[in-house]
């Protein structure tokens, strides 16, 4: 077992494709021509979009769109970087929303969080260093 995929369900797949084409400088693999489906380049484990009206189609019982939920739901998207102050500021200026500033822990990482328009939750962070 391996993880292949994770699948956010959003309004518009071309948007958030965009998105994080210009914020975080991902690449696109893959956009159906239905609009309902897109992948970008993102290393072995694939980030993929689908619509909502797919989501519909999988849940008959509903879904969860994290775009129409007030609050951030209860898991995020890690993006790691070695420039995590000057990739959440990118983030901000193409229309995230803040939710924590680039912060140093006390194991030696900085991480931020940002609200993506559609409204993923994306962790900006730098690698984890290995402890000897």
């Amino acid at each position: 077992m391996k993880l292949g995929y994770t699948i956010i369900y959003v309004p518009q797949v071309d948007a958030s494709l965009a998105f994080f084409e210009t914020a975080f400088g991902f690449s696109r693999r893959f956009l159906h021509e239905s609009g309902d489906y897109g992948e970008l380049e993102t290393g072995e484990t694939t980030l993929a979009f689908a619509s909502h009206e797919l989501g519909q189609m999988n849940f008959a019982a509903g879904f969860v769109a994290a775009s129409e939920s007030s609050q951030p739901l209860g898991f995020e998207v890690a993006l790691v970087t070695t420039a995590v102050e000057e990739a959440h500021t990118k983030a901000l200026a193409h229309g995230a929303v803040e939710i924590k500033a680039p912060e140093s822990k006390p194991w030696g990482q900085m991480v931020s969080y940002v609200r993506c328009p559609d409204g993923t939750l994306v962790e900006i962070c730098s690698p984890v260093s290995s402890q000897d």
